[in-house]
């Protein structure tokens, strides 16, 4: 099954979400990234984060939705709301679901600040990604329905 998490820019969220999912999967499971106007960088505090939480930043890069190796077969949004941003709408017959994450990328103030926003933002796909590897996944794919049903779910909890 193949998962693409998509957001605007493909430089922070997305990316962390791949990666994460990634490292996290289970055989038979592949997450990719995009964005709708992607940045075309990865932000260094994403990769720098990534590093220390022991996760491969190997052939990641910001790429654009028009230009995915597959078709998914789910869409996660992870665009946040808190300053309108808008999420992209991937068109095509696929699964859906939106857990939404403020875009570290834009936050201002100190370096602790910024760095606790960096983490926030992991900590939650991170959970988020684990709450979905602990379904019953091969049960969920014959139930589209209730696959759905988890996965709204799981873009409602927390880190």
């Amino acid at each position: 099954m193949n998962v693409l998490i998509l957001c605007t820019g493909n430089s922070c969220r997305s990316i962390l979400g791949e990666a994460t999912f990634n490292h996290l999967a289970p055989e038979g499971w592949h997450a990719m990234s995009a964005g709708s106007k992607p940045a075309g960088y990865i932000h260094p505090r994403s990769l720098a984060l990534l590093a220390r939480e022991g996760i491969s930043t190997e052939g990641y890069h910001s790429k654009s939705w028009d230009n995915l190796p597959v078709t998914p077969d789910i869409v996660i949004t992870v665009c946040g709301s808190a300053a309108g941003e808008e999420c992209p709408a991937y068109l095509g017959p696929v699964m859906r679901a939106h857990w939404g994450v403020e875009d570290p990328g834009h936050v201002t103030g100190t370096e602790e600040v910024i760095e606790a926003s960096f983490m926030h933002a992991y900590r939650t796909l991170r959970a988020r990604i684990e709450a979905f590897f602990a379904l019953p996944l091969e049960e969920l794919k014959k139930d589209p329905a209730r696959m759905k049903v988890e996965l709204d779910r799981i873009g409602t909890l927390q880190a």
